[in-house]
């Protein structure tokens, strides 16, 4: 497949991970509003989408068992940063942060995502990247409409610094993941690795859990409650995590990170249509700034695209 015609595949699958990664705030708000705790949420969550994913990635790895073995470590750190570490330490930074805050805080997540490329491996960041990273940002303030000047708890900064780190975690693994496991094999690893984990915290204690099977309102419908969780497992999950991996390994972790931004763009809208909640005219412009900042780093990524993936980062080669 050719180059350009690669790199277009990459960011529609990006793409179709950001606006299904986007539903996950919808779906979970009335469980978590209701009998459930934000972790068991995220366990059922990723835990149903590995059991769905499990045998096509068993089907995909038949005769191949020797690339997971390879590559198991890598899975198992996907799993602990991509997966349990972002989402937990987002869930517990909304206990102490408004919603707001602790996506922009998680967000940051891409700032060292360009950071570790250039400190790491010594991809220094042009001109037009830097210009994308501010104009992202900026439009992501936009989006998440933060207003007033309320002081932030420590300990809820410290969780969003932590799910940045798990987000950074997500693309650079992700984007250098041996191109011999298949995207399906790593997904589904990585989820059960994640649900194991969280679930293993969760039964020492450290983390709250607590689910029930009472009805839920939702799209201002009262309806069942496996009607949320089984759009966080196969929309929120299966397909996010699966484009989201696909997608990344072939733009690799530096832009697919900054098309992740419009997850938060997506998601406005999203609650616009089933919540009924309207973004409001700073929030348009502000995802209007979040495709231009993806735009100038998708035209610095083309434009300073080698013939042939490089060691460092595979070009088009890599949740969260």
């Amino acid at each position: 497949m050719p180059m350009r015609e690669r790199s277009s595949v990459g960011l529609g699958l990006a793409l179709l991970s950001a606006i299904t990664f986007a539903t996950s705030g919808t779906f979970a708000r009335p469980l978590i509003t209701g009998e459930w705790s934000a972790v068991a949420v995220v366990i059922a969550r990723v835990g149903i989408a590995a059991l769905v994913l499990a045998v096509p990635a068993v089907l995909a790895l038949r005769g191949r068992w020797a690339v997971l073995r390879r590559n198991a470590g890598t899975v198992v750190l996907f799993g602990l940063l991509g997966v349990a570490t972002a989402q937990a330490c987002f869930f517990n930074a909304v206990r102490y942060l408004p919603v707001g805050v602790a996506l922009l805080l998680e967000y940051l997540g891409i700032v060292l995502v360009v950071g570790w490329m250039w400190l790491v491996h010594g991809q220094r960041p042009r001109l037009l990247t830097v210009a994308g990273s501010v104009t992202a940002l900026c439009g992501l303030g936009l989006v998440l409409d933060l207003t007033g000047a309320a002081r932030l708890d420590a300990v809820g900064v410290l969780w969003g610094l932590g799910a940045g780190v798990g987000l950074a975690g997500y693309f650079v693994i992700a984007g250098r993941i041996d191109a011999g496991l298949p995207s399906v094999v790593m997904a589904s690893g990585g989820m059960a690795v994640g649900a194991l984990v969280l679930l293993l915290l969760g039964g020492l204690g450290a983390l709250p859990l607590a689910a029930g099977t009472a009805d839920v309102t939702f799209g201002g419908h009262r309806v069942s409650w496996l009607v949320p969780i089984a759009g966080l497992s196969l929309i929120a999950a299966v397909i996010a995590y699966l484009s989201g991996v696909a997608g990344t390994r072939l733009l690799g972790a530096r832009l697919s990170s900054f098309v992740g931004l419009t997850e938060v763009m997506f998601a406005v809208l999203i609650a616009w249509l089933v919540l009924d909640e309207l973004p409001s005219l700073i929030q348009l412009a502000g995802g209007v700034l979040i495709l231009g900042g993806v735009a100038l780093v998708r035209a610095d990524e083309l434009r300073g695209t080698p013939s042939a993936p490089s060691p460092a980062e595979p070009v088009l080669a890599g949740d969260r």
